[in-house]
């Protein structure tokens, strides 16, 4: 069952001289208490797509079309007086830089409680007792004391891990988690994906994980969709994704990851396109080794190339 949908989702940007489209029918679906990973290079609009299903775009951002839609409620019609409400209380963002993302003026404590009391409208040892579960839930040693630390106190890793404890505290239905990784070593990396793939099987909480990195997909996720330019060109279950890629590009990334006995990596020529530049047909066709005719002048649809595995590449049509 999807707890979100996005459908045919359009948006661009406002420049000095015109308007330039970013995202192109983006469409997905994240199942209830699962984690779907969307992936892609840097600058493809993975993080402009989940922005959008907050509204929290950058004024020079304009949605020209689609939906999203939250247990069946288009996010896109909500006033920001409703979407104030859904966002931190039913929709969560755990942010790409943890090391920016508490405010340094206050304890680490008062930011998590201003949270439970905006959206869960506790307070005194109500909300102290709430934070303090929150804190043991996603693993901080004593949480008491810790609760009246300032961010510089506290590590990357223990930084975001109060990130997703503000997420836990106001039961959020999706944890939207971009980047969570980032800037944190690997055993850290390791423990925060173990802390998210616990959140999600004993919470049924849905994850909507955006990353690059390719090898924490294959060991958390369980749904990827593959993001180029702006487009969705593949989407499947882990599982199948890893073993019967379908896309050039998906094949590609697949290609690209270190692997042992390589003598050298293998990468993809080119690079990706700038929001500037005017791409007919399908969009990774500069970049593709089998590009033909057909693909320099149509758009190439998701269609099914075996259960729950959509491909958008002309190939399938031979």
């Amino acid at each position: 069952m999807s707890i979100l949908e996005v459908k045919n989702l359009n948006l661009g940007f406002q420049t000095e001289e015109v308007f330039r489209q970013a995202i192109f029918d983006v469409s997905f679906n994240l199942e209830k208490g699962k984690m779907l990973s969307l992936v892609g290079e840097s600058g493809c609009g993975k993080t402009m797509s989940a922005m959008s299903i907050l509204g929290l775009i950058p004024k020079t951002a304009r949605i020209t079309g689609g939906e999203v839609c939250f247990n069946g409620e288009n996010l896109l019609t909500k006033t920001q007086k409703e979407m104030q409400k859904i966002r931190g209380g039913k929709i969560a963002l755990i942010p790409q830089d943890p090391m920016t993302s508490l405010n340094p003026l206050y304890t680490v404590g008062d930011q998590l409680l201003e949270v439970i009391k905006i959206h869960q409208g506790l307070s005194g040892d109500e909300a102290l007792k709430k934070a303090k579960e929150a804190f043991d839930a996603v693993q901080i040693p004593a949480a008491q004391s810790r609760l009246k630390n300032y961010p510089h106190e506290f590590s990357g890793g223990m930084k975001q891990r109060a990130i997703i404890a503000m997420a836990l505290a106001c039961n959020a239905e999706i944890l939207i988690a971009d980047e969570p990784t980032t800037a944190l070593d690997v055993t850290i990396q390791a423990q925060i994906m173990k802390l998210l793939n616990e959140i999600k099987i004993n919470q049924a909480t849905s994850i909507l994980l955006i990353t690059h990195d390719l090898a924490l997909v294959s060991e958390n996720a369980d749904d990827i969709a593959v993001m180029y330019a702006g487009r969705i060109v593949e989407t499947a279950p882990s599982a199948e994704f890893f073993n019967n890629p379908n896309h050039p590009y998906s094949k590609a990334l697949l290609n690209s990851l270190p692997s042992f006995g390589a003598d050298k990596l293998k990468t993809i020529k080119g690079q990706p396109p700038a929001l500037s530049q005017i791409i007919d047909g399908c969009r990774f066709n500069p970049r593709c080794d089998f590009c033909t005719e057909v693909c320099t002048k149509n758009v190439p649809d998701l269609k099914p190339v075996a259960q729950n595995h959509l491909s958008a590449c002309f190939l399938n049509d031979n």
